[in-house]
């Protein structure tokens, strides 16, 4: 009889490919660097510095006006090792392996997907666009459109672009799109699995996520803020705020300042909106507040970001009202966030070790032997790294 045991490559792979079904927004990221980690034994802390496309400014006449390089950086960390253990039996590993991953793998890597999902979740708190209303589940495709107008404010190409809303947002714009001039084969798939599904309103997927993060505004006021100091340097990084005395903000925090509009980074032209700018780091106030914000280039520079720097005095709003939190459901081209993951050692003195990389992400299944309960205690690890590498490519939809 031929031996049907399932081996510790069976359980590597078949991890893998639960791992990955149950990804969600890490599936649809840039993945492209992940070969750049695919070596063996890649520690925790390794980083890549990732190289941005260049611009520059567009001149007139004949005689050539030569520009230095506008390159830009931006960095990929891999430093994040999550696993789940998982006990099992011998007897357990005569079983069908399908009957094996659905028992005894399936609940176990399912929740490490998720939490790595939640993880990269997190890219939200680097992106400034924002569309919705605070305090209201997103439910009409004005919005999902408006999330689209500001990827495309901001240059963003139009394909792969994703939408990933948590369970009310995906309950409401089902409800609210139903049958809203859509194809027959696209409403069938609304009523049947209660999901938007692919390629709808220019998005390449319209997925649930039940990793969608909560965003929590610091102990600002919304209104009655205003600038201190103007910014008069190209590529600046803080400003200052005046808010009221003892009040926070939060990461994540996202504000517009009055006569401050966004520009196109291609014409350099307003997109006829205010600029969008996110608190980076935490904030308390005294009498003013220095707030770290994404580098600020006005529509002189190549690397334009808005068309004129902020100016003192001006009126200050943030998006959502004072410690009060609401979910960020996300819309995204791919390049917006990356994401990769690193070949972990498979150590020498355990019963078993394997590893397995498929579409860009490394899996590592260490087992052992528990001779005196006939146990076998197994680890799935995986070690990533993700950034919010093109933050104008994203946009978040306040619930």
């Amino acid at each position: 009889m031929a031996n049907n045991l399932i081996t510790i490559d069976m359980i590597t792979r078949k991890s893998l490919e639960t791992f990955e079904n149950n990804l969600v927004i890490t599936r649809n990221v840039n993945r492209q660097y992940d070969d750049s980690f695919a070596v063996n034994g890649a520690k925790i802390g390794s980083t890549l510095r990732i190289r941005l496309p260049d611009r520059a400014l567009v001149t007139d006449g004949a005689a050539l006006q030569t520009q230095d390089d506008n390159e830009q950086y931006t960095t990929l960390t891999v430093a994040s090792q999550k696993h789940v253990g998982i006990n099992f039996t011998s007897a357990e590993l005569t079983m069908q392996l399908d009957d094996f991953a659905e028992r005894v793998l399936k609940p176990r890597i399912s929740q490490l997907a998720s939490t790595v999902d939640a993880d990269v979740a997190n890219a939200y708190k680097l992106i400034g666009n924002s569309v919705g209303t605070p305090g209201t589940t997103p439910a009409t495709a004005l919005v999902m459109l408006q999330a689209q107008q500001k990827l495309n404010e901001n240059a963003a190409t139009m394909s792969p672009r994703y939408l990933t809303a948590n369970p009310a947002a995906n309950a409401a714009l089902v409800n609210g799109l139903s049958g809203f001039f859509n194809p027959t084969d696209v409403i069938s798939r609304q009523f049947k699995a209660g999901m938007m599904g692919e390629q709808v309103l220019g998005y390449e997927e319209v997925n649930m996520s039940q990793s969608i993060k909560v965003h929590t505004c610091g102990t600002r006021a919304a209104t009655g803020n205003t600038t201190g100091a103007a910014v008069t340097t190209e590529g600046a990084t803080t400003l200052t705020l005046t808010v009221g005395s003892g009040e926070t903000i939060n990461p994540g925090d996202v504000f517009t300042i009055a006569d401050c509009f966004a520009a196109n980074p291609q014409t350099r032209e307003s997109t006829g909106s205010l600029f969008q700018f996110v608190a980076l780091a935490s904030s308390t106030v005294t009498t003013t507040a220095t707030v770290t914000v994404a580098p600020m280039y006005s529509a002189s520079h190549a690397l334009c970001t808005m068309v004129s720097l902020p100016a003192t005095s001006k009126a200050v709003v943030f998006v959502g009202a004072a410690s009060t939190s609401y979910p960020q459901n996300m819309a995204y081209h791919r390049d917006a966030i990356a994401f990769a993951t690193a070949d972990l050692l498979l150590p020498q003195g355990v019963d078993m070790a394997s590893r397995a990389v498929h579409n860009g992400i490394s899996l590592r299944v260490v087992r052992q032997y528990d001779i005196n309960n006939d146990r076998m205690p197994c680890r799935v690890d995986v070690l990533y790294g993700y950034n919010t590498i093109r933050p104008q490519m994203g946009c978040r939809i306040w619930g």
